[in-house]
């Protein structure tokens, strides 16, 4: 098998969940045979303060230097455990001493592979402001429906005040299971991207308002566990 190399810590709740999530779909096999796994967690509030600071051109040289140190300590291939770092994975990968799965590329493939054709967006308030999902959506002609300024707003701060903290609430997920409501129903939205790897955290069920939930984390790790096991 090869050597996983995880970008963790954006957040910390998620980079637990990938750690599981890994580490589950070797336990079918029945003989203890899991992976080798290693793990650099970035300081988030380090991170959330180039973002927030817009100082973008630190970012891709901040990851860069840590998917280095993966390769040093023995990684074969690396992923990066967050949507919004995402921003700047053209730049990364372009650059990057190990090659890099994608959470993006992994989540439109399913969207394809699934016939889904109207897509909702969840994600932090950076990565919903950003077009990189777009981007790579465009490829398949997949449009990307975004909630509206204020249901944004709301999920950004329920985010960075609670679920990243590892505070879910049943009033925050009856919050954000009406805004899928309100999407499928004026939006028409057939599916949701769990488009931050803490949402698959509060929102555990495969479908919700009838539709199904895209958990990037779970089709991320697929792709991961997939890799993983080839030679």
């Amino acid at each position: 098998m090869k050597r996983i190399g995880l970008i963790g810590g954006m957040g910390p709740e998620s980079t637990l969940d990938y750690y599981s999530k890994i580490t589950d779909a070797f336990k079918t096999d029945g003989d203890l045979n899991y992976p080798e796994i290693i793990i650099y967690s970035v300081n988030l509030s380090e991170f959330l303060g180039m973002m927030r600071a817009k100082a973008y051109e630190k970012i891709p040289p901040l990851l860069l230097d840590r998917i280095t140190m993966l390769k040093k300590a023995g990684a074969d291939f690396a992923a990066i455990t967050a949507n919004t770092p995402h921003m700047f994975y053209d730049e990364i990968s372009a650059k990057s001493p190990l090659p890099l799965i994608s959470i993006v590329e992994t989540t439109c493939r399913e969207t394809v592979r699934r016939k889904l054709k109207r897509p909702g967006l969840f994600g932090t308030g950076f990565t919903m402001a950003s077009t990189f999902y777009q981007k790579v959506f465009d490829r398949y002609n997949l449009p990307i429906i975004l909630p509206d300024e204020d249901e944004r707003e709301i999920l950004n701060q329920k985010l960075f005040s609670e679920i990243e903290l590892g505070i879910f609430k049943e009033d925050t997920r009856n919050l954000l299971i009406e805004i899928i409501k309100r999407m499928v129903t004026e939006e028409h939205i057939d599916s949701l991207i769990l488009g931050c790897t803490e949402f698959p955290l509060i929102l555990t069920q495969a479908e919700y308002a009838n539709i199904p939930m895209l958990n990037t984390t779970k089709i991320h790790v697929e792709a991961i566990v997939k890799e993983c096991k080839t030679s």
